[in-house]
C-alpha cells in the first residue's frame, strides 16, 4: 500500500478526508492500543473504523485533515507501525457514523489458520504495470471480493468468484482446479489486503507465479486514466460513499439499508424499492416482519434528519 502524495482534487471547505491503511505486523499489546487511539480518534474529530490484532492493523477513517494527521501521527509514533503506509482520498460529507476501535483475531477474516503475510505474500505489480500483467494470455485474473461488491465493477477478463464472504475464498480455490491450467496468476481487491493472505494462501497452494495489485483498485483509479483503464464499472467502499469512480470521485450508487447491497439508479425505481425497508435484491428473502421493522426503523431515521441530527441506527 503506497502513501498518495499527488496534489488532489479541488475540494469544498466542508470535505473530509478519508485514510485507508493496513498493516501485517506481530503486535502482542495491541489490546493495550485500544483505548488511547479511541480517546484520540474522537478528540480530533475522526470517525471511521480500525481494527486491531496480533497480526496488525486494518481500517479507514475520515475527519477534517489535522485530525487525520494526529491519528497517523500516532500510530507511527508506534514502533509496529513505523512504516505505516496509507491512501488518501476525499468526501464531501462526513462518510461515517461514528468512531469503532475493535480488537479481533484477524484484521481481515479467511478463517485458514497459520497464515502470514509476513512470511510469504504474492508479488506486488504497481498500477501502472497491471494492464500488461492482465491482458497476458497466459495470466488468470482473480476478484477476491465478495459478490455485492463485483456486482457493481471487475476488472475486464477477471473471474468471479461470487463469493458472499471472505472465508468462502478458500474453499473456492480448492474447488477450481482450472486454476492451475495458466502459469500466472494476477489478484485484485479494494485495497489490497485481502490480496496479502489471497496470495499467501494460493502460495501455501502450490501455486508458483502469484501476483497482487499494490493498493488494490483504489490505487490503479487514482492512478491509471479512464480512456487507459481496464476497470469496468464502480468500486465498491465500505463507507456513505458507497462507490467511488476513475480519481477516486463518488460514485453514483446508493445503499440499501436493509441488505447492505448498492444499488444503481435502474435498481432504485423498482418496484420492490423502499427506502431503509427492501430492494430488488432483498425483497423476496425478507418477511413482512422484517419490512415492518425496517419501516419503523427507516421512520426514526427521518423524524432524526428534520431535527437536524443523525439517527445512529441508520
Amino acid at each position: 500500500m503506497t502513501e498518495i502524495q499527488t496534489d488532489p482534487a479541488p475540494q469544498t471547505e466542508a470535505s473530509f478526508l478519508v485514510a485507508a491503511l493496513y498493516h501485517f505486523v506481530s503486535v502482542p499489546r495491541f489490546a493495550a492500543l485500544r483505548a488511547p487511539l479511541q480517546a484520540l480518534c474522537e478528540e480530533n474529530g475522526v470517525r471511521g473504523t480500525l481494527l486491531l490484532a496480533h497480526e496488525g492493523i486494518n481500517g479507514t477513517i475520515a475527519g477534517p485533515a489535522d485530525g487525520i494527521r494526529a491519528v497517523l501521527a500516532f500510530l507511527r509514533a508506534q514502533p509496529e507501525f513505523a512504516t505505516l503506509e496509507h491512501k488518501e482520498s476525499h468526501a464531501a460529507e462526513m462518510p461515517f457514523l461514528r468512531m469503532k476501535v475493535r480488537l479481533k483475531k484477524e484484521i481481515v477474516t479467511m478463517g485458514v489458520e497459520d497464515i502470514d503475510p509476513n512470511q510469504v505474500v504474492g508479488t506486488y505489480v504497481e498500477a501502472r504495470d497491471w494492464n500488461a500483467l492482465i491482458s497476458d494470455p497466459d495470466t488468470i485474473v482473480i476478484d477476491t471480493r465478495n459478490d455485492y461488491e463485483t456486482a457493481i465493477g471487475i476488472f475486464r477478463g477477471a473471474v468471479d468468484p461470487q463469493t458472499r464472504t471472505f472465508r468462502e475464498f478458500p474453499d473456492w480455490v480448492r474447488n477450481h482446479t482450472g486454476l492451475h491450467n495458466k502459469p500466472k496468476i494476477a489478484m485484485y481487491c479494494t485495497g489490497g489486503i485481502r490480496c496479502e493472505k489471497a496470495t499467501a494462501f494460493m502460495k501455501e497452494q502450490g501455486f508458483d507465479e502469484v501476483y497482487h495489485l499494490k493498493g488494490g483498485i483504489l490505487k490503479y483509479l487514482e492512478d491509471v486514466p479512464a480512456d487507459e483503464s481496464l476497470w469496468e464499472g464502480a468500486c465498491f467502499v465500505f463507507d456513505e460513499r458507497v462507490s467511488v469512480t476513475h480519481g477516486l470521485q463518488e460514485g453514483e450508487h446508493t445503499l440499501c439499508r436493509a441488505c447492505r447491497h448498492p444499488l444503481t439508479a435502474e435498481e432504485i425505481k423498482a418496484d420492490t424499492f423502499e427506502p431503509g425497508v427492501s430492494c430488488p435484491h432483498c425483497f423476496d428473502s425478507r418477511s413482512d416482519e422484517d419490512r415492518a421493522r425496517f419501516r419503523q426503523r427507516q421512520l426514526q431515521m427521518d423524524l432524526a434528519r428534520k431535527r437536524g441530527e443523525r439517527h445512529l441506527g441508520k
